[in-house]
């Protein structure tokens, strides 16, 4: 379903998402999800691809969006669990590890923030039948987390903590994301990045490097932002 927010089309996807619905989408559109999103990241990929443990859950028969993200999730008091919010994480860090996993889940929609490296959408998700949606900048934890209705299950929570844990949510209405790449391979951030990232280094101009770096992060300034 499509639906219109001023200047901006909003596509409503039901889960597993169908190839010929992800064909429809487009390059900056909104899109909101129903259905399950489970969570995958450096965790969970060292376990599945570089350890060869098997998947706790038939990704295949349930789900194909594979959301990158750190969740805030405690104990309900019934033996399950409750998310508030949910943040992404950058995705391009993880790189290495996409073609295989895309291979072995069949994952359709990678969502993150912050893009994949320009190549990946033309050489691994494209081939792949694969696209990536990003999250709308920062401060939509909450925004995110109304739409996840129920904590699925939680595999490896215990090796991998909450934030690298594998979890299924079942989630309604859940976004917006936007279109960062295609089936075409296609990349928004690409197409505008010569525009955006032309004032950027002026913008840091005086300022000394971070102290403190994440898993993967870089020091080239145009590639933090795109």
């Amino acid at each position: 379903m499509v639906s219109s927010n001023d200047d901006i089309k909003v596509f409503h996807l039901n889960l597993p998402a169908k190839r010929e619905d992800i064909a429809k989408l487009e390059l900056g559109c909104a899109v909101c999800l129903n259905g399950v999103v489970y969570t995958a990241r450096e965790g969970v990929y060292k376990k599945v691809l570089d350890e060869g443990l098997a998947l706790p859950v038939d990704l295949k028969s349930i789900s194909n969006v594979n959301f990158h993200c750190s969740p805030a999730a405690a104990p309900d008091g019934k033996g399950g669990y409750r998310v508030g919010a949910v943040t992404a994480t950058a995705s391009f860090r993880f790189s290495k590890w996409i073609p295989r996993w895309l291979e072995q889940t069949g994952c359709s929609i990678l969502i993150g923030k912050g893009g994949m490296p320009a190549d990946d959408y033309k050489k691994v998700l494209a081939p792949g039948g694969a696209i990536y949606l990003t999250t709308v900048g920062y401060g939509t934890g909450a925004l995110l987390g109304r739409g996840i209705k129920r904590v699925r299950e939680v595999h490896w929570l215990d090796e991998l903590g909450i934030a690298q844990a594998m979890w299924l949510f079942e989630v309604e209405n859940f976004g917006p994301f936007i279109v960062e790449s295609d089936l075409e391979g296609n990349s928004l951030f690409a197409q505008h990045a010569e525009t955006i990232n032309a004032g950027i280094e002026a913008l840091y101009a005086g300022l000394k490097p971070p102290a403190l770096h994440r898993y993967g992060e870089t020091d080239n300034r145009k590639d933090e932002v795109m």
